[in-house]
């Protein structure tokens, strides 16, 4: 990979860390689902009118929209809301062993004794992450995002069987279809959204506007060259970094903590997670990560 494009692939990696603390600054003006509305609201707007996708994945797209939507973006911005960034960065990595136990179950993919080890090494890192006393009140907020992390694993398979689509369409079209389901959770589940709306400060807007376009657009934008241009083994060891950049944002930005079982477990995490992408299975989607 020449340095221009390494460094394309870091600044991709870093747009995805910091987006950690960013959601966090829209979760003080927003409710996480109703947040999560209109962010996709915004992202169809600007992806929709642009891109199609085949009317044969449609049904496959809408599905993955329930995983996506109803699942895994709820449960991922409600345990965000009760946990720093830092620690949130390393949990959500969870979704790569969950994602090859899946892909073992689904496409009888063989996992292998050092994709195995791997596996473990990654779940006793968040282990040791969840033992941190600190967390104490914090556990069920690392719970729901272990939870997102396992439907994220259930979405990657249903991406990489919806196929050869634009990766732009997808992102567009899921998120037209997750925002009206978003919406009527945030409805039923949630209250003030007229509020924060009057009341949110410039920086929740700007939050929103990032999550919007640096994460969904501009990153993917700078990512999806480089998918097809270099072989995967070549692109995927860079989202190793994303979690270094969402613990380096969340500590210089938020003034998380940077404690003993916080960086055990991280090494644990983020070591079992190399190993794991060394010998990805091939079932596994290789187009899309969980950014938040």
């Amino acid at each position: 990979m020449t340095l221009i494009h390494a460094l394309q692939a870091l600044l991709v990696m870093a747009l995805w860390g910091l987006n950690f603390v960013v959601s966090k600054w829209a979760l003080h003006d927003f409710p996480p689902l109703f947040l999560m509305a209109v962010r996709f609201a915004l992202v169809s707007v600007l992806i929709v009118p642009f891109f199609r996708i085949p009317r044969e994945k449609i049904l496959p797209v809408a599905l993955l929209s329930v995983t996506l939507g109803s699942i895994h973006f709820p449960l991922m911005f409600n345990g965000l809301n009760g946990i720093d960034a830092a620690t949130a960065s390393l949990a959500v990595q969870a979704q790569v062993p969950f994602s090859s136990l899946l892909a073992a179950v689904v496409f009888k993919d063989a996992l292998g004794w050092r994709r195995g080890v791997g596996m473990i090494a990654a779940f006793a890192g968040v282990l040791v992450i969840a033992g941190e006393p600190r967390l104490g009140n914090a556990l069920q907020s690392l719970a729901m995002l272990l939870a997102a992390s396992l439907a994220f694993a259930v979405a990657s398979i249903q991406m990489k069987l919806i196929g050869a689509v634009n990766g732009f369409a997808v992102n567009g079209w899921m998120a037209l279809m997750a925002m009206p389901q978003l919406l009527i959770l945030s409805l039923l589940f949630e209250t003030g959204q007229v509020e924060a709306v009057q009341n949110a400060s410039w920086l929740g807007w700007a939050s929103i506007v990032y999550m919007a376009v640096a994460v969904t657009i501009l990153a993917y934008g700078f990512w999806y060259p480089l998918l097809a241009r270099y072989d995967v083994n070549q692109t995927m060891p860079y989202l190793l970094t994303v979690p270094v950049f969402g613990v380096a944002a969340g500590v210089l930005l938020m003034g998380d903590p940077v404690t003993i079982n916080l960086v055990i477990g991280g090494v644990l995490t983020i070591g079992g997670v190399a190993i794991i992408v060394k010998r990805r299975p091939r079932t596994v989607s290789e187009t899309v990560t969980n950014p938040t």
